[in-house]
């Protein structure tokens, strides 16, 4: 048993290759196997309940202020937690939003290459 370290497309495809994976097994879960962590800063509270919201439904996570549950604080950081394949289906989601997230969701696709 090991732990893989993957940082890139060409580091997923080769691990998932070395289990004798097909070609198009590779394409599939080559973006499931990149994981991203991503700081946000002043997040207006809204929007992080928001993008909180938005990353459970697609299978990530999203560590915000408790201060996000009685709209105490204007703004909080965010912290992302996905696979590069969540995020993909995140982000047309956050195009859609008030509050910054539009803004958001560009910031995440040129920040992850998509």
């Amino acid at each position: 048993m090991e732990i893989l370290t993957i940082n890139d497309y060409p580091a997923a495809k080769a691990a998932i290759a070395a289990v004798d994976c097909t070609d198009a097994g590779i394409a599939i879960m080559a973006e499931k196997a990149i994981f991203r962590v991503i700081k946000l800063t002043d997040v207006d509270t809204k929007a992080a309940n928001i993008l909180k919201q938005t990353m459970l439904s697609k299978g990530g996570d999203a560590a915000i202020s408790r201060h996000c549950a009685d709209l105490s604080q204007p703004v909080t950081d965010v912290i992302l937690m996905a696979t590069v394949k969540q995020y993909r289906a995140v982000i047309p989601v956050l195009l859609q939003q008030p509050w910054g997230l539009r803004q958001t969701a560009h910031e995440l696709k040129q920040i992850l290459k998509l």
